[in-house]
């Protein structure tokens, strides 16, 4: 385990708007208010530069991508180095001409960039059309060691794998972050959407239970595209810790900042009585590299 200090992570749940610079402007006041309350760890929504561009396919929206290291890795490593706090930033990775990639970028608290992860299930559904745009990642899953503590990154549609929680956690992490960007369709909220909400809260709670690890998963808020249609983005951001509970919830409309405490002894307590690591059978998973068996 890593060592025994605690520390505060921070979650922002945000609107977005068309300008990626105003964008970049309210993240970092966000950033700001963050760390001003005494978060160590703070990580953005899902592509915070933007509005949700995924809802439709246009070759000109790529041009909203942009390069690892670049323009944001720059500012948010020179505020990581100022605050002194260390950031989870979500991008939209331009690698080269026509391969792009939905990327979170970990930056220490001395503003080094300590590496990056490219989101690996890249969801194809009915105004989520990102196969489209993003190339499905290929570094595989990472820890990142921080000042404060030991952190793994996943994004949104991983957040349903557990395999994917589980190699991450399997790295003696303390934390997963799953920058967000989930919503309803506004035609099908009434009859479906407080499920939605209930199971996409209940299975990133199963991930801090079964791997013994604190989740955080900032998503935003607002309604984005067509008029009548597009998506409304629920909100509703969730830090809980290894027993699942609930330590923060956001609203589901209102734009949030997020806190709470990481105790590596509890991570140690629950792990020893929920010794789920030493009881797995590695023996008898090969079945899980099939698709079906």
């Amino acid at each position: 385990m890593p060592a025994n200090k605690k520390f505060t992570i921070g979650i922002m749940q945000m609107r977005c708007e068309k300008d990626p610079n105003a964008n970049r402007d309210h993240t970092e006041r966000q950033i700001r208010q963050a760390a001003s309350l005494g978060a160590n760890v703070i990580c953005t929504q899902e592509l915070f530069c933007s509005e949700y561009f995924c809802q439709t396919e246009s070759t000109e929206l790529f041009d909203l991508a942009e390069s690892i290291p670049g323009p944001s890795t720059q500012r948010f490593s020179k505020l990581a180095a100022e605050l002194q706090v260390a950031l989870v930033i979500s991008l939209f990775e331009k690698r080269t001409a026509g391969i792009y990639h939905n990327t979170a970028v970990v930056i220490d608290a001395d503003g080094t960039l300590l590496g990056m992860y490219r989101k690996m299930h890249i969801p194809d559904d009915p105004l989520f059309y990102e196969k489209y745009y993003f190339t499905p990642g290929d570094l595989g899953f990472k820890a990142f060691q921080t000042r404060f503590g030991r952190i793994g990154v996943l994004i949104c549609w991983d957040q349903w794998f557990p395999e994917a929680a589980r190699l991450t956690a399997m790295q003696d992490v303390q934390v997963l972050f799953y920058p967000t960007a989930i919503g309803w369709h506004p035609a099908e909220k009434a009859e479906f959407g407080a499920a939605q909400v209930d199971a996409w809260q209940t299975v990133q709670r199963a991930h801090a239970i079964a791997n013994g690890v604190y989740v955080a998963s900032p998503n935003r808020i607002g309604h984005e595209g067509a008029k009548g249609g597009g998506l409304e983005f629920f909100g509703s951001s969730i830090i809980c810790d290894p027993f699942g509970r609930f330590l923060q919830r956001g609203s589901v409309d209102k734009e949030d900042i997020l806190l709470a405490e990481v105790d590596p002894k509890l991570q140690e307590t629950v792990r020893r009585n929920w010794p789920f690591f030493r009881d797995r059978r590695v023996d008898a998973y090969a079945g899980l590299t099939q698709r079906f068996s």
